[in-house]
């Protein structure tokens, strides 16, 4: 392909060509080819490349043009693709690190050519260079080769620099877009996965955004709440006028009593219920009249757990109240009426013995033994249902063997009897299988039962199950709320299944660690 001269006309065509390029093309990658086309096709070059940094800090060829009837470039395009070049290494490198476009007549005679060899075998001798220049400086560099030695053209040369302005305005510009782009996205699909619900609202108070998640708590399609007055939306009647006055005084006279903050108040859903939502208000900060932010959480659960909770702790004190005064009543009624007893029949007996009547005196001292042994045999009884002495001893297994001991009917016990784990785990273990033996028998009418302990994920599971009648729930007494505190308190949860006429199943998981 001859070369065509530098004049006027080729230079105003080779502008013309770029500009309409940049202003059709969308797409930064798309350009490349196109814009060397453009170039070395308009100055009749034969050969032409865009080359950028890498992330190791060298630049690399990242697409080039050759005219159809130059298939004997192919060993030279080769070349230009595998090579590295570091600045100031090359002609690119010379642009890349000057900022300035460079000329060299013939590569053949250039030292700071790595491609002398392979351009000589291609035919290619004269290469210009200018780089694409950014507000930060060289973001690319466009080396055009030719096989005509051609001397250095200062107003070619003037023109590919204010080209190469020109392209990195466009480059900057198709980044900034897509880089706009690519957050929207990422906010779009961070608000449609958010938990919480997420409604923007602007200077009059109309709902211009609307999240999933506020679409599932409040009952409203994005469609219908957009554009609505959001005090008609979501707040309750008696609540709207509040609102609509505190969104006034802020926007005379920016005061801001609730931004950034959170609080808790009443929502009301699209059927008019009302329930009781966490809320923070953020403006957001763009240009134009106030935007503002909310994000919702509906904390009806967390507001039950806590009142749970405190149900929980006031049922705690209150067993413990009750098991105090319980003892203290065994005691009175029991051990110590037995050892009042004894401390006057002692006292009688010291008597009988000093006036001389040994036969009456010892036979009250062998009642008074007997006395004894009944009245350590009850406190005993007591201490057991306090905290068995055996469990603290020898650990669960034994305990419940002595549990199971007692029971009106067959247990079989599934645990490993050297296992020991944590002093609370094996009490509420415990007194979990002594309450559910006790309701077998008790209530359910039950004929045998299984007691299962095993470590399953860290947790202590522990299982009891009859043959009884069922029907068992959590609001048919005490004991088993009693017990769900207990392993509450713990960390555990406790599950009841008890479908009438199938039997009981009482399962608690413990954790082991906390």
């Amino acid at each position: 392909m001859a070369p065509a001269g530098s004049d006027s006309l080729r230079l105003l065509r080779l502008e013309h060509a770029v500009a309409r390029l940049l202003a059709e093309a969308e797409d930064v990658q798309a350009v490349r080819v196109p814009l060397l086309e453009a170039v070395g096709s308009t100055l009749g070059w034969d050969h032409a490349a865009i080359w950028a940094p890498q992330s190791d800090g060298n630049l690399a060829c990242m697409a080039s043009w050759v005219p159809a009837e130059r298939p004997d470039l192919d060993a030279f395009e080769v070349r230009t693709r595998e090579l590295r070049l570091g600045a100031g290494k090359g002609l690119p490198g010379r642009v890349w690190a000057s900022c300035e476009p460079a000329w060299i007549t013939d590569v053949a005679r250039d030292p700071n050519f790595p491609r002398a060899e392979a351009a000589a075998g291609a035919g290619l001798h004269a290469a210009l260079c200018f780089p694409v220049v950014g507000q930060d400086g060289a973001i690319a560099v466009v080396e055009v080769m030719s096989r005509s030695m051609q001397d250095p053209d200062p107003d070619l040369l003037a023109t590919l620099e204010s080209l190469g302005r020109q392209v990195g305005r466009f480059i900057e510009h198709r980044a900034t877009e897509q880089a706009v782009r690519e957050n929207e996205a990422r906010l779009r699909a961070t608000l449609e996965a958010a938990l919480d619900a997420v409604i923007t609202m602007d200077h009059e108070g109309k709902v211009v955004a609307f999240n999933p998640a506020a679409e599932r708590t409040f009952g409203y399609s994005v469609e219908s709440a957009r554009g609505r007055e959001m005090a008609e939306l979501i707040v309750p009647p008696s609540l709207r006028e509040r609102h609509r006055r505190g969104l006034a005084r802020y926007l005379q006279t920016g005061e801001a009593r609730i931004l950034g903050r959170r609080i808790e108040i009443t929502g009301m859903r699209a059927d008019g219920t009302e329930f009781p939502v966490e809320l923070t208000i953020t403006r957001i900060d763009a240009p134009g009249p106030p935007v503002f932010t909310g994000h919702l959480r509906d904390i009806t659960d967390r507001l039950e757990m806590i009142e749970e909770l405190r149900a929980s702790r006031a049922r705690l004190v209150t067993a413990a109240d009750d098991a105090r005064r319980r003892l203290e009543r065994d005691l009175h009624d029991g051990a110590q009426q037995r050892l009042v007893a004894m401390a006057l029949d002692l006292r009688l007996a010291r008597e009988q013995l000093s006036e001389g009547e040994a036969e009456s005196g010892l036979a009250l001292l062998t009642a008074v033994e007997a006395e004894l042994g009944a009245a350590t045999t009850e406190l005993r009884e007591l201490a057991r249902g306090l905290h068995p002495a055996v469990l603290a001893r020898y650990g669960l297994a034994a305990a419940l063997k002595g549990l199971i001991g007692r029971a009106p009917f067959p247990v079989e016990l599934r645990v490993d009897p050297a296992a020991r784990f944590p002093e609370p785990v094996e009490a509420a273990a415990y007194f979990m299988a002594a309450e559910a033996l006790t309701n077998s028998a008790r209530y359910a009418a039950a004929g045998s039962a299984v007691i299962e302990i095993r470590e399953e994920a860290q947790n202590l599971v522990v299982v009891v199950r009859d043959d009884g009648r069922g029907g068992a729930d959590f609001s048919g007494g005490s004991g088993l709320i009693g017990l769900r505190d207990r392993v509450a308190a713990l960390g555990g949860e406790l599950q009841l299944h008890s479908p009438p006429g199938e039997g009981t199943r009482l399962e608690a998981k413990l954790p082991l660690r906390a």
